[in-house]
């Protein structure tokens, strides 16, 4: 299927594992991919970015979401008995370095090297890029139908961030359909 890929949508899958590794993660998940197209150049990422979904932005948000998951520090908790995570996190940060509190345990702390696999959920995402594909009656798999793989699913880790964002789902579809069958997006 890859061979399909058109360069911008190589760039973005090979992107989304620069993204996960530059967030500390042990997957390539849909956030990840759709990271990665925001970083990207052409009439995809920039329908992104015109919707807010900056790769600052978007990493932000992950980040906070990770912050977030199983195991994460609660702040709202810690404040209820007289804790203040912020400025914990600032002392144990200066005496121990930037990030010192996200490591988790069984989770190597931002890893540099080797192989980051893909989650179920980022492979299925890809498949159905080419099913996008072929429903638009298009030979290629491009950044818009990697973007609507992504975004096929509400409840995908992708879907919700866009959602999060305050941006239509199913507008941003729409325009990206739209962009396929004018620019080949």
């Amino acid at each position: 299927m890859f061979e399909r890929f058109t360069q911008d949508a190589r760039n973005a899958v090979t992107g989304a594992q620069a993204a996960a590794r530059g967030l500390g993660d042990r997957h390539i998940g849909t956030e990840h991919v759709l990271l990665a197209l925001a970083g990207g150049g052409g009439p995809v990422p920039e329908a992104l970015r015109e919707r807010g979904l900056t790769p600052d932005a978007l990493r932000d948000r992950i980040a906070r979401r990770n912050a977030g998951g199983e195991g994460a520090l609660d702040a709202d908790a810690l404040r209820a008995i007289g804790i203040d995570l912020d400025a914990v996190r600032e002392a144990t940060e200066e005496t121990f370095g930037e990030g010192a509190l996200d490591v988790r345990p069984g989770r190597p702390h931002r890893s540099q090297h080797g192989h980051i696999p893909f989650s179920a959920e980022a492979k299925k995402s890809l498949e159905l890029s080419l099913r996008h594909a072929i429903r638009l009656k298009q030979k290629q798999i491009r950044a818009g139908h990697i973007l609507l793989g992504l975004l096929h699913d509400d409840r995908s880790a992708a879907a919700r961030i866009v959602a999060e964002s305050d941006v239509d789902v199913a507008e941003l579809r729409g325009a990206v359909t739209h962009l396929l069958a004018t620019k080949a997006a």
